[in-house]
């Protein structure tokens, strides 16, 4: 069994077997579920992020492009 300690800010190091058994590299984000009064770790997906702007179809001219290219 593989174990490690929480720190006083809830927070602990990912053990390098499990790092490496799920591939994680620094700025991974990992999921968690809990199932049947365990945790269990996964590598969270990596699907692209979705601009929450792109609804908007009122801001997506072509004028709205050239006025917004440089921000």
């Amino acid at each position: 069994m593989i174990t490690s300690k929480l720190t006083s800010k809830a927070q602990t190091t990912i053990p390098q077997p499990v790092r490496i058994a799920l591939h994680l590299k620094e700025g991974d984000e990992i999921a968690y579920s809990i199932e049947a009064g365990r945790v269990v770790l996964t590598r969270a997906p990596t699907e692209p992020v979705e601009d929450p702007l792109a609804t908007f179809g009122e801001w997506s001219s072509e004028a709205d492009q050239r006025a917004y290219a440089n921000l």
